[in-house]
């Protein structure tokens, strides 16, 4: 692990999923807290949750109010569990492999985006730069799909 904070979620990232790959942590069980893990790993709280959110993102633990973060089963991490950003950007990939949205054609606005999907435009941002291998963007025009 990195002895900065830069970059250095990724190692607790890594460090957390071998554990729940391992079966440390089993299903349902409850992560340690985050006061323990700042502890564990010795950096800011901040790295420690940005971590988390990371293995959030991924299905691998959900939040649960009043009982932590919670390991989840490998049968529950299904796309309802994907981040918002993924969601989207699979929606854009499907509107363009299906030809709804053919070469050439403009994609909605970060802004647009947000609206439709009741999401911050940050959120909306990521979609779109995870679109990046099939789309081009064009300073000042916006983002266009590439040509075959």
């Amino acid at each position: 692990m990195r002895s900065t904070a830069w970059g250095a979620y990724k190692g607790i990232t890594e460090a957390l999923r071998a554990r729940l790959a391992s079966g440390e942590f089993q299903p349902g069980a409850a992560l340690p807290s985050e006061a323990a893990l700042v502890a564990e790993y010795g950096v800011a709280r901040n790295t420690v949750r940005r971590a988390l959110e990371q293995l959030a993102e991924e299905g691998l633990i959900v939040t649960q109010p009043g009982r932590g973060r919670l390991v989840n089963a490998p049968g529950q991490r299904t796309a309802a569990t994907r981040p918002h950003y993924q969601r989207i950007a699979a929606d854009l990939r499907e509107q363009i492999t299906s030809g709804e949205l053919a070469a050439g054609a403009l994609l909605p606005s970060e802004s647009a985006l947000a609206t439709r999907y009741g999401v911050a435009r940050g959120t909306a941002r990521q979609a779109l730069a995870a679109l990046q291998d099939i789309t081009v963007s064009v300073q000042g025009k916006g983002r266009f799909v590439k040509p075959q």
